[in-house]
């Protein structure tokens, strides 16, 4: 069941800013991010890691679509995490949804899906390959890593994204900024070494950026 308009509306409700709820209710309606995770996920019954978690939306979306079998995400900003823990509780979801104030690499007790959503670029490259090493340490058999990147590639989007990415960084809400765009092969090389099975797809939904979705997992396609 992908949320509807109610549904969406109601997850914004449960945070407590104006500004914030109109920000969250737009992002569920048009992100294609969020109906791709359940997509990627459906018919498996294991808990989610949510690396970069913000706020926990993706949690209260798999939620709606009764796709979660746990749910524990992880941002090193405590700022967000408070919003997200206030959200949950309001939500009555403080026991479905764990959110914790760490750093990605941190253990966080837990083996199922992953998921990496809009946090490799914020990264330099050798802590890329370490994030991206750290996930599958954390992957299960038969789990499925989501990540969502910008694929640094020299097309028009890449070069709108690079723009998009000074702009967030010049109004603080991701305070250090980009620090290195991957490309494609770049993930390929720390992946596929350890026997996981890489599929990418674009994923700009109505946006001008470069966002591609990558699903990979230990069993073949």
């Amino acid at each position: 069941m992908i949320p509807d308009r109610h549904v969406r509306k109601r997850i914004a409700s449960r945070f407590s800013g104006r500004g914030d709820r109109i920000y969250i209710h737009g992002k569920l309606a048009t992100d294609p991010v969020y109906a791709a995770c359940v997509h990627a996920i459906a018919g498996t019954h294991l808990p989610l890691l949510d690396i970069g978690c913000g706020l926990g939306l993706l949690g209260h979306y798999l939620h709606a679509c009764n796709a979660l079998d746990g749910y524990v995400g992880l941002d090193n900003d405590p700022r967000k995490i408070a919003m997200a823990r206030e959200a949950a509780e309001r939500a009555g979801l403080a026991s479905a949804l764990t959110l914790r104030e760490s750093d990605a690499t941190a253990p966080p007790g837990v083996r199922g899906h992953v998921a990496l959503l809009d946090v490799l670029h914020y990264l330099p490259e050798d802590r890329q390959s370490e994030l991206l090493a750290h996930a599958v340490d954390h992957l299960a058999d038969d789990g499925v890593l989501i990540l969502r990147s910008v694929i640094r590639d020299g097309s028009w989007r890449f070069r709108a994204t690079v723009l998009e990415e000074k702009f967030i960084k010049a109004i603080g809400w991701i305070p250090a900024g980009a620090q290195y765009f991957p490309t494609e092969g770049d993930i390929r090389r720390v992946l596929e070494p350890r026997g996981i099975h890489v599929r990418f797809r674009p994923l700009f939904g109505r946006t001008p950026y470069n966002s591609w979705l990558m699903t990979a997992s230990r069993q073949a396609a």
